[in-house]
């Protein structure tokens, strides 16, 4: 068996030999394809028309008129055309030129060309910084001392009569408004007392603590009526809703929980927070119930449904207080690095209030739109809301006998009025500041000096 091989001549053999590696390396794949002309013009009067098309049909009827206005217009001296082509500018000159009647100028909508004199859209100014409103500064008025701890909270009650205070030596002090003097003291917690809410439909006072309880007291005849359990660690905060016999207390074990007054029921166990919850705050309108955490997130809780709407995460350090502007939609957060305003219901933010570089405790605001925080380490700004301006800066003076390390205030609220501040501090005193009577504009001139990059974000 012979297998038959076609025999070929060797020029044949070399000839095909280098035909294969001329073909294998004349095409050299890492160039690009030739550019096919007709399909790059196809492509840029696609993009064109596109991103231009409006415009472009509008030249295009401009050079028309242009056109037809030249050929009937006579003969003009070699000077005027001179004048006529400077003031046209180039062929390209979308508006077309009439010595006769000056036309008024064409703006390009969505519908083609129209008159400024029908629809003009006004040329668009830099947004300015709105200034600030003046507001008067505030001076210390009056110290009360009696409790033996760190005083923590503090509640004014709606009738604008007296207040409460909680402190580290587990005792709630109601104290007379207007003197300043001790009306009576509560006991009953085991531990520091850490929020207070006062109920504006009931004769209730709330009350929550590092011993995990929730009371209820009943000021007509200052004994616990109710107790809340469910909280598995310190409880930190508490708010009353508004308008519904709700109550909502959050603390250490990162929940925050709705209780029925009356019932005692927990309604809901709002989870979400990764760590401690500090702040609070409740409102009639959506979002309800607006809780901040030391995982440095604040969320926007949908109270009918028990779940959170939104998260916000633009702080990088802990949330340590909420406050609700009383008649604007807005709330205020505060944490070490800086104090933020948020827009309700989608909490849309609206701008950064920086300055106070200390661990913001707490907040307060009053109707006339003055915003103040406390830091750990004593200071207190006071801030214009409408536009972050820092108007006055505090350090609060420790009592006789303490150490400057005590100065820190723990919690503060405006009375009813927004004319007084309470503010409660860790050298164990209750501090009342009072509007300056005798400054004006004059002798507080306001230092305002607007940011470029601040811009309002309503």
């Amino acid at each position: 068996m012979t297998d038959e091989v076609i025999k070929h001549s060797v020029h044949t053999l070399v000839f095909r030999s280098l035909k294969r590696s001329h073909d294998m390396f004349l095409a050299n794949q890492g160039l690009l394809p030739p550019i096919d002309e007709k399909a790059e013009k196809l492509l840029k009067s696609v993009k064109a028309r596109d991103s231009y098309g409006q415009v472009m049909s509008a030249v295009e009827k401009a050079q028309a008129v242009k056109q037809q206005e030249a050929q009937s217009r006579p003969e003009t001296p070699h000077d005027t055309e001179m004048a006529e082509s400077a003031a046209l500018g180039s062929d390209g000159a979308v508006l077309p030129y009439n010595p006769g009647t000056m036309a008024p100028p064409t703006t390009y909508g969505a519908q083609g060309p129209t008159a400024a004199g029908t629809t003009a859209v006004a040329p668009r100014r830099p947004p300015a910084a709105p200034r600030p409103k003046w507001h008067a500064p505030w001076k210390l008025f009056r110290v009360i001392s009696g409790h033996l701890g760190w005083v923590r909270s503090v509640a004014v009650e709606p009738g604008n009569e007296w207040f409460a205070t909680g402190a580290a030596d587990r005792v709630i002090k109601i104290w007379d408004l207007a003197t300043g003097k001790l009306k009576v003291s509560l006991t009953g917690h085991v531990s520091t007392v850490r929020g207070l809410e006062v109920s504006p439909r009931h004769p209730y006072l709330f009350s929550c603590g590092e011993d995990r309880q929730v009371k209820c007291w009943d000021l007509e005849y200052n004994k616990v009526i109710r107790h809340y359990h469910g909280h598995l660690s310190a409880v930190y905060t508490l708010a009353l809703h508004p308008t519904i016999d709700v109550l909502v207390t959050a603390g250490r074990d990162a929940t925050a929980r709705v209780w029925d007054v009356r019932t005692k029921a927990n309604i809901h166990t709002l989870t979400g927070h990764t760590d401690t919850v500090a702040a609070l705050a409740c409102q009639a309108a959506e979002p309800q119930i607006i809780t901040g955490s030391h995982d440095s997130t604040i969320r926007l809780w949908d109270l009918a449904a028990g779940k959170s709407m939104c998260t916000l995460t633009n702080h990088k350090k802990s949330v340590r207080a909420i406050v609700i502007h009383p008649t604007q939609y807005t709330f205020a957060s505060a944490s070490p690095d800086n104090i933020k305003q948020w827009k309700c219901p989608e909490g849309k933010f609206i701008q950064n209030l920086s300055g106070h570089n200390a661990i913001v405790n707490c907040m307060a605001v009053n109707p006339e739109g003055v915003l103040v925080s406390g830091g750990d380490n004593g200071t207190m700004y006071f801030w214009d809301w409408r536009t972050g301006y820092n108007f006055q800066r505090l350090q609060a003076l420790v009592q006789p006998g303490s150490m400057d390390s005590e100065a820190g205030i723990f919690s503060m609220t405006f009375d009813q009025s927004g004319s007084r501040l309470i503010t409660t501090e860790a050298d164990k005193t209750i501090k009342i500041y009072k509007e300056d009577d005798t400054a004006s504009e004059e002798t507080h001139p306001i230092n305002w000096r607007p940011e470029i990059l601040k811009r309002r974000k309503f």
